[in-house]
């Protein structure tokens, strides 16, 4: 196991002082740097226990207890700024390191006024003065994991729904990576719950090992994809989806979005704006002389479709115009010339629209 944790930790800080050396850092590059340093200095500090240093040096007992719950907040944040170009932290994204505040506010006595025989009867159990601090310390570690990554996959979630809001292709933007992160803290946290509380009733020995595995593990993951990790957010704002109930409220009234629809059904027609793979809803606003969000507006409202659906019907529509015309033309380069940007998005989005494949398609309509 000493090789393990040497491992964990020799990787942890030189994965650090990549990032730190990491030209033109962004906010999330920053976060990962300080995370891979928290992580570190954790797992040194449990190996220093398991190697008896707490024993002979019982000052340091307790000096990383409350370290865990900085990896929910961490992941919630990388997750968070991965998806908005921000420069800094704003003021309520501290608040959520109020826990570790507090724990160690709750700890400062013992740090401060134990004894270092004191302070080695409580580590041995001996002394039971802060064992109810313990389990509630737990507790709040697996809860902390557990619902930060609710709430990080929830967040993802809903940015990958107002993409298609936004873009008319999606395919560049990956959120896959950020999913695993999510889900590799979750398991870790739903280890250590699980672990913690039925630890005697099951009989699994040395539980700590599996856990820290487990985050060494984790570290490999995360640097490796971390360091070539770019940041999902684009130079387009991200329009948020209003409920149908705003619209009574938009400053766009419906005589005016009516108009705005029709001319955005005649552009649509004549000058072909979806042949661009790269159309976005701020570029097609731009282009109708309105805003995104009254766009936006009019396309959910009056076409009772999100932005990527609405665009890539026309798409498609091209497509089966110009497989009629051009027979000799493969499918691939037809699907590049109506505007679609890969092979894979074409097929899933031509199925999703006309509930079939290309080919079955058109052999069902031949003329």
């Amino acid at each position: 196991m000493d090789a393990i944790f040497t491992i964990g930790i020799f990787i942890s800080l030189f994965q650090f002082i990549l990032l730190l050396n990491k030209k033109s850092k962004s906010l999330p590059d920053k976060l990962l740097t300080v995370w891979m340093l928290i992580i570190g200095v954790h797992l040194l500090s449990y190996h220093l226990y398991q190697l008896g240093y707490w024993d002979t040096y019982p000052h340091l007992v307790g000096t990383t207890a409350p370290f865990p719950f900085f990896y929910g907040p961490m992941l919630y944040l990388y997750v968070s700024h991965s998806l908005k170009n921000e420069n800094r932290l704003s003021k309520t994204d501290y608040l959520h390191f109020l826990p570790i505040l507090l724990s160690y506010l709750y700890l400062f006595r013992f740090f401060f006024f134990y004894s270092a025989e004191e302070k080695r009867l409580i580590d041995s159990g001996e002394l039971d003065d802060f064992q109810t601090f313990s389990v509630v310390l737990l507790a709040g570690f697996a809860i902390s994991g557990i619902a930060y990554s609710i709430f990080s996959y929830r967040k993802l979630n809903k940015y990958a729904s107002l993409l298609e809001h936004n873009f008319s292709n999606t395919e560049s933007i990956n959120l896959n990576w950020l999913k695993s992160l999510i889900w590799g803290v979750a398991i870790l946290f739903l280890l250590v719950a699980i672990f913690a509380f039925t630890r005697d009733s099951i009989g699994i020995r040395h539980t700590d090992y599996i856990i820290y595995t487990t985050i060494i593990v984790g570290i490999l993951m995360l640097g490796f994809f971390g360091i070539r990790h770019q940041n999902i957010f684009t130079d387009n704002a991200i329009v948020e989806v209003k409920p149908k109930e705003a619209y009574n409220k938009s400053g766009l009234k419906r005589e005016e979005a009516q108009q705005k629809r029709a001319e955005l059904l005649q552009v649509m027609e004549t000058e072909k704006p979806f042949l661009n793979p790269k159309l976005s809803l701020t570029s097609l606003a731009n282009l109708l002389g309105t805003s995104p969000n009254h766009l936006s507006q009019i396309i959910n409202q009056f076409e009772q479709k999100n932005f990527n659906d609405f665009v890539n019907q026309y798409r498609v529509e091209e497509f089966i115009q110009l497989a009629s015309g051009k027979k000799q033309y493969s499918f691939l380069a037809l699907a590049l010339e109506a505007g679609f940007n890969s092979k894979s998005t074409f097929n899933k989005l031509f199925k999703k629209l006309k509930g079939m494949t290309p080919s079955q398609f058109l052999a069902q309509n031949k003329a």
